[in-house]
């Protein structure tokens, strides 16, 4: 016998591993979110994420879907509260938060909601093609320092603690399975310094101030150009500033009550007491840890695979009068489609008994393209994140006769799959299906080529990672088993 009851709070305990610390909470929407309070443990829970921008670009049934959403995720009757990110028009009683790399301006749509910011990106995500994002530890302290004295109630990292993407779970098109995110503690699991350190000192100094943010506004005063103050104060024992210099460049001297404070540029002083600077945003006191990798002198014997060009006499090939739209065709099965076709030259074409050799053009969306002429390849063209288009424009060798024109386009960021990915290459198993060569027959610089190898893992229990810089213009694909 089934029975059914409304979903309610103690659920999301039951499935969910939570995280009690607040300043650790790592989320990804739809999420539950956790905040310690006076009487016990509050939870929230994200509908939806980043839909806003969805929402504009396709107006009214947008924002449609945006009120259904709300009234949904309300009826449910949870017990706590909903949040949308980046959701100006978040119905209430719906929270609408922020994502961003500053969120000091952000104000929620409604006076009654508490100022959040559910995404506070501590890097960016890693692209094909582009280098590995950072930010510098100064500039993350800072935009959460600016955010509590602009009567900010909570903050949580994108990412806290960075990851890794395996398999077909990579996040989108150009983006690497590292998802490291210059994280406080990166994917490997290890604290990334000065970083963790100088965060953990914020939020240190920004809990001592707790009594004053929670009971008052902030009083702003005006020193200068880019030069604030925000007090809250109740009494002479319950006192907190806030000192900050928004300029990029020039370092300022400010005086307040008292006493003299020095303000690096772009940074935000707090004082818990109104008198003692005990953090400053640029002031970092966390020495930083360079991280080193340890060669374990291990020696691969590498064998390879070399698979043909695809050809229009394939069995599997389908015949088309115009070129069809590549992801609508292979519908997520595979990072790879063949376009295929013949030519036939005339001995009597000029270019054959004169030259030059006739230009192939081929243009493309994205995101890479891989152009072979009876079986060699004649050449490469990339697309990147921010403009996977690209143009193959080159000379090719062409033949008395009929000629095999085959053009392999490749969409990075989806899964992978060639001969190789049908015959399960990758895996011990598939990987016995077919004859490898070694030693003076390996496979050098041959373009669809498989490689493989094994080894036997170091002792010790220290992230192990596989220097494969020299492989350029090649997808890795490891099981360690």
């Amino acid at each position: 016998m089934t029975t059914i009851r409304t979903f309610c709070c103690n659920d999301l305990l039951r499935f969910t591993n939570v995280n009690l610390d607040h300043l650790t909470e790592t989320r990804d929407g739809p999420t539950i979110s956790m905040s310690p309070k006076a009487l016990g443990t509050e939870l929230w829970v994200t509908i939806e994420n980043e839909y806003g921008p969805v929402e504009w670009e396709i107006g009214a049934p947008g924002k449609a879907y945006t009120s259904w959403a709300a009234q949904m995720a309300v009826g449910l009757d949870t017990g706590v509260p909903w949040d949308m990110c980046k959701q100006e028009d978040a119905p209430d009683p719906v929270i609408d938060t922020c994502n961003g790399y500053y969120c000091e301006n952000f104000t929620p749509n409604e006076n009654n909601k508490p100022k959040m910011w559910t995404e506070n990106w501590s890097g960016w995500y890693t692209d094909f093609g582009s280098g590995i994002s950072h930010r510098p530890i100064k500039d993350l302290a800072y935009s959460v320092a600016r955010f509590i004295q602009n009567r900010g109630s909570f903050v949580n990292y994108y990412m806290y603690h960075g990851g890794t993407n395996f398999g077909r779970t990579s996040s989108g098109l150009f983006i690497a399975t590292s998802y490291d995110y210059d994280a406080p503690i990166d994917e490997y699991g290890l604290v990334n310094e000065p970083k963790w350190g100088h965060l953990r000192d914020l939020h240190k100094a920004i809990k001592q101030c707790e009594p004053a943010l929670i009971a008052v506004d902030p009083t702003v005063t005006y020193f200068g150009k880019n030069l604030e103050e925000h007090v809250y104060y109740i009494s002479s024992s319950v006192c907190v500033a806030f000192l900050a210099n928004y300029d990029t460049k020039s370092a300022a001297t400010v005086t307040f009550g008292n006493s003299h404070h020095d303000l690096p540029p772009w940074s935000v002083s707090i004082l818990p007491d109104c008198k003692t600077e005990v953090f400053n945003t640029a002031k970092v006191g966390v020495q930083s840890i360079i991280k080193t990798m340890t060669p374990t002198n291990i020696t691969f014997d590498w064998q390879s695979y070399t698979e043909d060009p695809a050809f229009s006499s394939e069995d599997d090939s389908v015949t088309a009068e115009a070129l069809w739209e590549q992801i609508n065709v292979t519908r997520d099965s595979s990072d790879y489609l063949w376009y295929l076709t013949d030519v036939n030259i005339s001995p009597n074409e000029s270019f054959i008994k004169n030259g030059p050799s006739p230009i192939l053009t081929a243009n493309s969306a994205g995101h890479v393209l891989h152009v072979f002429v009876n079986g060699q390849l004649s050449g490469t063209v990339y697309g990147g994140l921010d403009n996977p288009k690209l143009t193959f424009s080159e000379s090719v060798n062409l033949k008395v006769g009929n000629n095999k024109i085959s053009l392999l386009s490749v969409a990075v960021g989806l899964p992978v799959g060639l001969k190789g990915e049908s015959l399960s290459l990758h895996t011990i198993i598939g990987s016995s299906s077919v004859e490898w060569t070694q030693g003076s027959s390996l496979a050098k610089k041959q373009p669809l080529t498989w490689y493989k190898t094994t080894f036997n893992a170091p002792s010790g229990n220290d992230p192990l990672a596989l220097d494969m810089s020299s492989t350029r213009d090649r997808q890795l694909r490891f099981n360690l088993k």
